[in-house]
């Protein structure tokens, strides 16, 4: 079955090399830095294309001043309109009426079941959360609401013990750690890149997200983000492993640039990593230019075979 796993890090831009300010400059990342061409994922990188990938430097600004933010950036990923531009502003970090109604108009979960297809959102929620938004009292962000008006589930701890969803951290350490779910799952980060992917392949379209990376952005260290990266890299080390490049496409992208620069906790306004693994990465990446180009790519490869 053809499909696309795409692997969204929420506040992951492309900065300076400095390893004093950026996790990117100092973390070892062997495995994401193949997926540059050999090279560290930062703003003098460039666009690179080697036997795996394509790394393509993605517009999140697209024409609106200000500091990009996770509403409009998260909607915009997944609905392939200008949201900024339709708003009038970058708007986040949760979606406003706005943004809630464009993302109810038509998103990209909501056109793969219309063509008689299968999506997910992979990771699980914890029922603390659940509760939340049942009672009105947390908004969903885009990338949960997208699906959410696709009619599709938000996976519980249920799935975390079946084993059909990952947690938000891929191991599970912090269900264990954070939540107290003693006997809950834990993988190795190379056994969570197998497990993702070999969920994916039960999807056409299958949506895994990392929140943490913006937290750290935002109130971590150079430390903190090195850590997340390695152990990003060794996800995608498994992942990677598993994958047929012939069965369909990881992208990995972001919405805003933060953790990329920690001499300050605030979003930036660079360029973030957008990342194209599998055969026709050269014809996605063709043409791709911000983040609105997204999901009119995903949908002309999803659906034109159709």
């Amino acid at each position: 079955m053809k499909h696309i796993l795409m692997i969204f890090l929420d506040g992951v831009g492309l900065g300076v090399d400095d390893p004093a300010v950026n996790p990117f400059a100092a973390a070892n990342t062997p495995t994401l830095d193949a997926l540059a061409n050999g090279q560290r994922w930062l703003a003098v990188t460039g666009r690179q294309q080697s036997a795996r990938a394509v790394f393509v430097p993605t517009d999140p600004r697209m024409g609106i001043p200000g500091r990009p933010q996770s509403g409009s950036g998260q909607a915009t990923i997944l609905t392939g309109r200008n949201i900024p531009e339709l708003i009038g502003e970058h708007y986040g970090p949760r979606p406003n009426p706005a943004i809630r109604k464009l993302l109810a108009e038509d998103n990209f979960y909501l056109q793969v079941v219309a063509h008689g297809m299968s999506a997910a959102l992979l990771e699980a929620y914890p029922p603390g959360w659940h509760q939340a938004v049942d009672r009105g009292k947390r908004l969903r962000a885009s990338y949960q609401e997208a699906p959410h008006v696709a009619g599709l589930p938000t996976f519980t701890e249920r799935e975390i013990y079946s084993g059909d969803a990952l947690a938000v951290d891929w191991t599970g350490e912090g269900w264990r750690s954070q939540l107290g779910y003693t006997d809950s799952p834990v993988y190795t980060p190379y056994d969570a890149g197998v497990k993702m992917v070999e969920l994916s392949r039960r999807y056409n379209f299958a949506f895994f997200a990392n929140w943490v990376t913006d937290t750290i952005g935002h109130r971590g260290t150079v430390d903190d983000g090195a850590r997340m990266l390695e152990l990003f890299d060794g996800v995608m080390r498994g992942a990677l492993d598993v994958w047929r490049d012939d069965e369909g496409l990881i992208i990995i992208t972001s919405d805003h640039g933060n953790m990329e620069d920690l001499s300050h906790g605030k979003h930036t306004e660079n360029d973030v990593p957008t990342v194209i693994v599998g055969d026709g990465k050269e014809a996605f990446a063709d043409g791709l230019h911000t983040l609105a180009d997204i999901t009119p790519h995903m949908a002309a490869y999803l659906f034109d075979a159709v």
